[in-house]
C-alpha cells in the first residue's frame, strides 16, 4: 500500500513540477514570514533569586507569560489583577509550569484611585522589596466608559492608574535597588496625540485616539520617569509587544462587521502568540546589557527610536504634571 502511494506521488510531481514547486515554495515562504513576524526572543539567562517583581494584568496573555517567566527565574512573583478569581487560577498554573510556589495574588483594579492606594499600602507593609515592576494591564478601544473617578477608561486605566501605582511604589523600588519599572506601550503611540486640552476626550471621543493617546502618555511617562530618577538606580522602559492574539482586542473586533472580520482571519496566522509577545517585556526586565540605560523605547528586544511625539519632552513634563494633578499627587 505504502508502495503505491509513494509511486502516485511520484507521478504526481513529474506531471505537475511547476505547481508543486510553486506550493513548496509559497509554504517556505510563509513559514519564513511567520518566523520574522514572531519577533525577538530575550536570550538572557539572568536569575532573580530573591527578587521580586510585580505585574499587573498577569492572569492572561503577554502578562501571564512575562509572570511565567520571572517566576522560572526565581523570583516572588506578585499578580496585581482586577478579577480575582481569575487571577488564583492563573497562579496555580504559573507555580505548576514554573516549579516555583513563590507565586502571590492581589487585588488591583486601575479604573479605581482607590484600589491603587489600597494595592501600594499592601506592599509596602508587606513586602520588603520590589525589584521589578512590570505595568502592563491595559484595555483597548472599548466604548466611551469612565473609570470610578470619572476618567476617561483607556487614559485612566493604561496611564493614569499606572502613573500613580508606580509614583506610590517608588520608595520600595529605590530601596531595592538596582530596579527596574517597564511600561508596556505599544506601536499605536505613533499615530497618537496628547489632548491636553481635552484629556477625557468629552468633546469628540475616538476609540482609537483614545487608545493612541494612552499609549504614547506610556512613552512619554517613561522617558519623564528615567529624568526623575536618574542617579537613583531605577530604570525605566517603555516597549512595544508586537501584535499578538489575546484578549485585548475583545472591545475591537466584535464592532467589526463579519465581512472585516473574515478578511482578519488569514492575518491570525501571523500574529505572535502571547508567549512571543512578552519577550520584549522580558527583555527589558532582566537583560543585563540594559543595566545602565534609561527611558529608551524597545520592541523585538532591541531598541527602537520612538515617533516624535513620544521624544517631546516638554510634552512629557506637561503630561506629568497633569497626571500628577489628576490622581492627587503632591
Amino acid at each position: 500500500m505504502m508502495q503505491e502511494y509513494t509511486k502516485a506521488a511520484k507521478e504526481f510531481v513529474e506531471e505537475h513540477p511547476t505547481g508543486v514547486t510553486a506550493v513548496l515554495v509559497t509554504g517556505v515562504g510563509l513559514f519564513a514570514l511567520r518566523r520574522w513576524m514572531a519577533g525577538g526572543v530575550c536570550r538572557s539567562k539572568a536569575r532573580l533569586d530573591g527578587k521580586t517583581v510585580l505585574i499587573t494584568g498577569a492572569n492572561t496573555g503577554i502578562g501571564k507569560e512575562t509572570a511565567v517567566d520571572m517566576a522560572k527565574r526565581g523570583a516572588r512573583v506578585i499578580l496585581a489583577c482586577r478579577d480575582m478569581g481569575r487571577a488564583t487560577k492563573a497562579a496555580d498554573e504559573i507555580r505548576k509550569r514554573s516549579g516555583n510556589g513563590n507565586v502571590v495574588v492581589k487585588m488591583l483594579d486601575l479604573a479605581s484611585l482607590q484600589s491603587v492606594r489600597a494595592l501600594a499600602k499592601d506592599v509596602e507593609q508587606t513586602e520588603e522589596r520590589l525589584d521589578i515592576l512590570i505595568n502592563n494591564a491595559g484595555i483597548m478601544m472599548c466604548p466611551q466608559w469612565q473609570t470610578e473617578d470619572g476618567f476617561e477608561m483607556q487614559f485612566g486605566v493604561n496611564h493614569l492608574g499606572h502613573f500613580l501605582l508606580t509614583n506610590l511604589l517608588l520608595d520600595l523600588l529605590k530601596k531595592s535597588t538596582p530596579s527596574r519599572v517597564v511600561n508596556v506601550s505599544s506601536l499605536a503611540h505613533e499615530k497618537g496625540k496628547i489632548y491636553f486640552d481635552d484629556i477625557n476626550l468629552e468633546k469628540d471621543y475616538d476609540p482609537y485616539r483614545s487608545y493612541r493617546q494612552s499609549k504614547l502618555a506610556n512613552v512619554l511617562f517613561t522617558r519623564e520617569l528615567a529624568v526623575r530618577l536618574k542617579g537613583t538606580g531605577v530604570t525605566t522602559y517603555s516597549l512595544h509587544p508586537g501584535v499578538i492574539h489575546t484578549e485585548l482586542g475583545r472591545h475591537f473586533l466584535p464592532t467589526l462587521p463579519l465581512w472585516k472580520r473574515l478578511l482578519f482571519l488569514p492575518f491570525f496566522f501571523f500574529v505572535k502568540t502571547p508567549w512571543q509577545g512578552a519577550q520584549t517585556t522580558i527583555y527589558c526586565a532582566v537583560d543585563e546589557s540594559l543595566q545602565k540605560t534609561s527611558g529608551l523605547y524597545y520592541s523585538d528586544c532591541a531598541p527602537k527610536e520612538a515617533a516624535p511625539q513620544g521624544r517631546d519632552d516638554a510634552a512629557a513634563r506637561r503630561l506629568w504634571d497633569l497626571s500628577a494633578s489628576m490622581v492627587g499627587l503632591a
